[in-house]
């Protein structure tokens, strides 16, 4: 493994995935080289003076009130198990034993997990299909309302906003419904850690932060877009529906006992960072941005997801089909000719996570390689590749055959497409030609399912 991220490393690679840091050279640039010449030597355990982060008595609750401030919240919690850990401890804070959840059925596999822990019966809300593109769009307040009036004992309402592709719900007006039935609202705004700082600083064409749109808690991947470490996170409590005592024991169940003092030190110096540069940075991040839309408009063939309602514009949906690319085929592309690493391909789409280390020349690279690639009619080599693979197919095709057979059967196990770690089947769903007609072309493409049996087929009964 060292090998390999040593190789990477040495590519010096364009990053639009995660984590948001982009790199050693974001930590430099602000003075903290001490942390990376360093970071084994912080490499302690709860000795004196260290805090403890199931009670914050020191510097550890520091760097959460600083959280709390950078946030606006009522109070903040450091997660060292991503914010995995942090959804499922809400949800058990706020959901009884056998209680009703209602929940987004495009909810991250976290939350599904936290189900199975808390004995919960889930009330599925169904995003919006945005047609032109293909994917889920927004919980819509009308949906929230409907499944409240038609389940008045659930507890809590939880969805994802933003979704993997940056599409945002309308938290405010969710909120308002959810408080008006006296319920919960859990925003998983793992996509979302930077949605609060654009409008700190007052800068415009950004969805608003959960934090900002009345969500009782909304919990931050602050590794996926700002500048900690990966597996670090934040959660944020902003009303007095939330029973403190309650959470911080769902959290001390849900957390490692070992808590890493270097994520928590990534945490304490990505929240320092935006304290003192923050305005610059945002600003910065968003001319960027503005420059690879204006330029990507003037590439020929290239489709660009914009304009669209709840959009987060740091989110780049891109899609190339016009010129022969599917969206892994373009990936594929993208690393072997230019070294740009994006984050997830589906279909004929391929998203790239922007994040507060990019810097100007990554963009420019980026719009240099889809220029280029645009001249080139991809089509037949796409097919020239469709045929290379067809050997390494073989055995696919063999057990396609066996997951066919299970249509109509019941599914005992999550079968989960990772990324983006959204389950396509639940347990006790039925098994539909459609899920297996996608389980078969993700296979088939390369991309990872969880959940198949050994064999390579769905556990049923």
């Amino acid at each position: 493994m060292k090998n390999f991220l040593l190789e990477h490393a040495l590519k010096k690679p364009v990053s639009f995935h995660m984590p948001g840091h982009k790199g050693a050279g974001f930590y430099k640039k602000f003075g903290h080289d001490d942390f990376l010449n360093n970071f084994v030597d912080y490499d302690i355990t709860e000795i004196e003076g260290a805090d403890n982060l199931f009670q914050r008595e020191g510097i550890i609750k520091a760097v959460s009130e600083k959280y709390a401030r950078l946030y606006g919240a009522k109070e903040s919690f450091l997660l060292i198990n991503g914010t995995s850990c942090g959804l499922i401890s809400a949800i058990l804070a706020t959901v009884p034993t056998g209680a009703k959840l209602i929940m987004a059925r495009n909810c991250h596999k976290s939350v599904f997990n936290a189900l199975t822990l808390g004995g919960i019966t889930p009330v599925y809300a169904y995003p919006k299909i945005i047609s032109e593109w293909d994917i889920s769009g927004e919980i819509s307040a009308a949906e929230i309302e409907k499944l409240l009036l038609a389940n008045p004992d659930a507890a809590a309402v939880i969805l994802p906003s933003p979704n993997y592709y940056g599409i945002c719900s309308d938290v405010e007006k969710i909120a308002e419904v959810v408080h008006r039935f006296d319920k919960i609202l859990i925003v998983d705004q793992a996509h979302g850690a930077h949605l609060n700082f654009f409008y700190t600083y007052g800068i415009e064409g950004f969805p608003l932060a959960a934090e900002r749109g009345g969500a009782d808690i909304a919990v931050n991947s602050t590794h996926k877009t700002l500048a900690s470490l990966t597996q670090s996170a934040v959660l944020n409590v902003c009303s007095d529906r939330v029973n403190i005592e309650i959470l911080e024991d769902k959290l001390q169940m849900m957390e490692s006992t070992s808590p890493s003092y270097i994520l928590m030190a990534s945490l304490d110096i990505n929240g320092s960072i935006i304290e003192e540069h923050g305005e610059m940075l945002f600003k910065e991040w968003k001319n960027n941005l503005n420059y690879f839309y204006n330029e990507a408009r003037l590439v020929e063939g290239l489709r660009v997801m914009e304009n669209l309602e709840g959009l987060d514009r740091t989110k780049i949906n891109i899609d190339l089909s016009e010129r022969g690319y599917s969206g892994r085929q373009l990936e594929k592309a993208l690393i072997e000719k230019y070294g740009i690493f994006a984050e997830l391909n589906t279909g004929n789409i391929l998203m790239l996570m922007t994040g507060i280390g990019n810097c100007r020349s990554d963009y420019e690279i980026l719009i240099k390689a889809l220029k280029e690639l645009s001249r080139i009619n991809q089509s037949e080599k796409a097919t020239e590749s469709h045929n290379n693979e067809k050997g390494s197919r073989y055995k696919l095709d063999v057990h396609s055959s066996k997951i066919t057979e299970q249509i109509g059967r019941i599914c005992v196990k999550s079968v989960i497409p990772y990324p983006p770690g959204i389950p396509l089947i639940c347990p006790g769903e039925i098994i539909s030609r459609e899920n297996v007609n996608i389980i078969i072309e993700l296979l088939r493409n390369g991309e990872k399912v969880l959940g198949l049996s050994k064999e390579g087929t769905i556990n049923m009964k």
